[in-house]
């Protein structure tokens, strides 16, 4: 259950975040996006997990990575902003937590390079954490 509170601590910071956008989910309810609008995408990756000892504890690492869509042919100012804003609220260092799960934010997230993706300028933003697990 450890995977399940860390993808939820993660995605309610992201929810939390003023002002809002619509919100592609990782799986989530079927999803259309608003001709003009921007939104976000939202993946949790998780790594292998990090055995230091022998025992049943571990560490989680891994990242969720918020894909910013973004209109086409309107600059990227607006979506370099987001990012910023992204960095900002994921400072390296922030706890959050779930279900008894702390999840550490372990770098400043990586504001990947921008790219076409159909009708969208896409801005890839990856927020690096990890979780120790008790089991």
């Amino acid at each position: 259950m450890s995977v399940l509170h860390i993808g939820a601590a993660l995605e309610a910071a992201l929810d939390a975040i003023s002002p809002p956008i619509d919100t592609d989910w990782e799986n989530g309810q079927a999803f259309e996006p608003i001709n003009g609008t921007p939104y976000q995408a939202v993946s949790v990756l998780f790594a292998r997990p990090d055995n230091a000892e022998i025992g049943p504890q571990y560490v989680q690492r891994g990242f969720m990575q918020v894909t910013l869509m973004y209109p086409l042919n309107a600059g990227s100012g607006a979506a370099v902003a987001r990012a910023d804003l992204l960095r900002s609220t994921f400072r390296r260092g922030l706890s959050l937590t779930s279900g008894g799960v702390i999840v550490t934010i372990e770098k400043t997230p990586e504001i990947m390079p921008g790219f076409r993706d159909g009708d969208r300028y896409a801005v890839p933003v990856r927020v690096p954490f990890f979780a120790p697990v008790n089991t």
